[in-house]
């Protein structure tokens, strides 16, 4: 049995553990205090107390903290719509330690999950890990290193991405966003221009051997039209990569859609 179910089970059974207002005193700018670090929480909105909830872990990029994510409208605003705890953790010195596996930050990710079982009940069949920018490399590291322990069912990345083959593990599903413009963490395009490159170390982790699926386009606002493809892979996991024509940023309605497919709920934005 996975870590995190475990975990959750002695958590509930045990009658001293209290689910209600006082485990939940730091939201949005007051932030959670863990040892000598900390990790920002936005819950969704008409959470009932005691339902479970899927959750977002969201790694911020550089020189930013927690404090953004939770009050961002394209992250914040897509996870307090659809029922998702949002838990935003906090870089050392604005930044994080993701370039090797098994850093510091990523035990820190796991220390966070753990605080928060037990502050929330949280649904363990929905937990996702997300970022941007360098959040976004961290974000890969976490599912590389911890993806099984964890129980993280998908990757969520934007526009940057581990840039080596070091990965042990691998959730069941990996969604990643970049811009072919993009300037800051460059479009790791592959031989020949392939568009494909972005999601290249996950398709040979995850043995998508298979060709993608016909490219399709569709776009939350009208200014912006991103193109998918999905790979089937062994083991019934999956990989899709949207690109857009643009640079380094979070597309309107990225986050959104990706939760909405992934809960089962209809497309809608915001």
């Amino acid at each position: 049995m996975k870590y995190i179910i475990c975990l959750m089970a002695l958590i509930w059974a045990a009658p001293a553990v209290a689910m209600g207002p006082s485990k939940r005193e730091c939201v949005l700018d007051v932030p959670c205090e863990l040892g000598d670090r900390s990790y920002h929480v936005k819950e969704p909105d008409d959470w009932d107390g005691t339902s479970p909830m899927p959750v977002v872990i969201h790694f911020h990029g550089w020189q930013r903290t927690g404090a953004l994510p939770v009050k961002h409208q394209r992250i914040s605003g897509a996870t307090r719509r659809r029922g998702v705890l949002l838990i935003a953790p906090n870089g050392q010195r604005k930044t994080w330690d993701m370039w090797s596996p098994e850093t510091e930050d990523v035990q820190f990710a796991a220390d966070v999950l753990e605080d928060v079982i037990k502050r929330y009940p949280i649904d363990p069949d929905n937990i996702f890990v997300s970022g941007y920018s360098y959040g976004s490399i961290m974000a890969w590291r976490v599912a590389c290193d911890r993806g099984e322990e964890m129980n993280i069912r998908a990757l969520l990345g934007i526009s940057g991405i581990v840039g080596s083959n070091d990965c042990a593990q691998a959730p069941q599903e990996v969604r990643h966003v970049h811009g072919l413009k993009d300037n800051v963490l460059d479009f790791p395009f592959g031989p020949g221009g392939d568009e494909t490159g972005p999601v290249a170390l996950w398709r040979s982790k995850m043995g998508c051997e298979g060709p993608a699926s016909t490219p399709a386009e569709w776009s939350a606002v009208e200014i912006l039209t991103l193109t998918r493809r999905t790979w089937d892979c062994a083991g019934d996991q999956k990989v899709s990569l949207d690109v857009h024509p643009g640079g380094h940023f979070i597309p309107h309605g990225w986050i959104a859609r990706q939760l909405d497919e992934l809960l089962d709920r209809p497309p809608v934005y915001p």
